[in-house]
């Protein structure tokens, strides 16, 4: 084994495709899948399996890649702490459901660290996307809720992938609506008040099972429903066709601007609002420094 063998193992895990790992590590394909084949041998294990698709994590290579990321993260230290060449880039990753206060802690956390090396990435993603991209170590950290309604269900799944969910805050529901929305005179609206209005949802894909929406009530009668799949975009229609998306409640005006307001929503439900990570290794002192500003954040509003 290896410390080149286990850089093409992160690189393909990364791509999930043998050809363009081979076009961004410069080297031909039968190559790569030779010495892909070879340590799989040495160890004696399949850390990939094969389909039409590409290549994807087995079960004992999502164990391996994340023990070949420490790895390879250390080498680099090594090699940045007894050679002239600059440090390694700081790295890290977090998947979420459509929350303006993640944006907020990730610019906070960008910012720290903007006079250094970094390679940062934020993903706003389905929920079932969210959890492969933790399971598979793509991201370091991802973000989602838990209600009465979903909690037996995701637990399940959250257990059988061998991850866990730490809570950041509980919230009442809200719904988010425009300026100029009728509902805006209320202090408080029903179910039966948002009858009249659109209900803008996020989109879950292939996996569009309710257990996986990111609002509540979403089994609730709604006459008028429209699905979409970015922040934007919900934001938009929530101005032009006055309709209405059931959150937490936070706003960020310098995100979403002045014209959306939030208004609680007479519910026995709660958005139990906190973070995934895998079992078998610590968080990273990134993924510690990005929670704190997460919950610096969180801690300005009452929800």
């Amino acid at each position: 084994m290896t410390l080149q063998q286990l850089k093409y193992i992160i690189m393909i895990a990364e791509t999930g495709s043998i050809t363009m790992a081979a076009e961004r590590l410069f080297i031909a394909q039968p190559s790569l899948s030779k010495s892909v084949s070879e340590l799989e041998k040495e160890m004696g294990i399949t850390i990939f399996n094969r389909s039409n698709r590409g290549v994807y994590l087995s079960e004992e290579g999502t164990r391996f890649l994340s023990y070949a990321r420490q790895i390879v993260e250390q080498a680099e230290i090594l090699e940045s702490e007894y050679k002239s060449a600059p440090p390694p880039n700081r790295a890290f990753s977090v998947s979420s459901q459509h929350y303006a206060f993640v944006v907020n802690a990730f610019v906070e956390l960008v910012r720290e660290y903007g006079r250094e090396r970094y390679e940062f990435t934020l993903r706003e993603l389905k929920t079932a996307e969210i959890i492969e991209d933790v399971r598979t170590h793509r991201s370091d950290i991802g973000v989602i809720f838990l209600s009465h309604f979903n909690r037996e269900v995701i637990s399940h799944i959250l257990q059988n992938e061998e991850l866990k969910f730490e809570t950041l805050f509980t919230a009442k529901p809200h719904v988010f609506v425009s300026k100029s929305n009728p509902l805006v005179r209320r202090k408080k609206v029903t179910l039966d008040d948002l009858k009249a209005f659109p209900r803008l949802t996020y989109d879950q894909g292939v996996k569009n099972s309710f257990y996986f929406a990111e609002e509540l009530h979403i089994t609730a009668d709604s006459p008028k429903n429209i699905t979409v799949s970015d922040r934007a975009t919900l934001f938009n229609l929530l101005i032009g066709l006055n309709g209405y998306t059931i959150s937490s409640g936070i706003l960020s005006e310098d995100l979403n601007g002045s014209n959306i307001v939030s208004i609680p929503l007479e519910s026995d439900e709660e958005m139990e609002i906190g973070y995934i990570v895998t079992t078998d290794r610590p968080l990273n002192d990134i993924s510690r420094r990005y929670l704190e500003h997460l919950r610096h954040y969180i801690a300005n509003y009452s929800v």
